[in-house]
């Protein structure tokens, strides 16, 4: 058959470059956490928990456009990962609050450097892209 192998069928070390650095038996687990974390709502959420903890309500009105469910389950999954704490406080109403794990602290240096260059490049990048003929922005 002509099909081609998925490439996380057979792990093959990098010959060279950066994955190099990465042992070809962590590579899929490798793969799996900077798909996480470069989730553009993931490092929104990094980025906007910079001064401090935040409730829920607040994280929403920082991040236009995120819907309830999706920042539910990205929460989640930055909880999971060891890079934000929630926590939940025992009064009436209940509080929560979500705020920077030490894990999550130095990933947000990463974050805030990237979003800076993307706000920097913003025209550069938009220009591009009518010349190449895709000025669709998508969500």
């Amino acid at each position: 058959m002509g099909a081609m192998q998925d490439s996380t069928d057979t792990e093959m070390a990098a010959v060279s470059g950066p994955c190099a650095r990465i042992p070809a038996d962590r590579m899929p687990f490798v793969r799996q956490i900077l798909d996480r974390v470069g989730d553009k709502w993931s490092m929104l959420i990094v980025a906007v928990l910079e001064d401090g903890p935040l409730r829920y309500t607040d994280l929403q009105r920082r991040i236009p456009g995120v819907s309830q469910r999706m920042l539910t389950h990205t929460l989640r999954q930055l909880r999971e990962d060891g890079l934000i704490t929630r926590t939940a406080y025992a009064e009436v109403p209940p509080r929560v609050e979500y705020a920077l794990a030490p894990l999550g602290r130095g990933l947000h240096e990463v974050v805030a450097r990237l979003i800076d260059w993307v706000t920097e490049h913003h025209d550069e990048v938009r220009a591009n892209r009518g010349e190449a003929g895709t000025t669709a922005v998508r969500s």
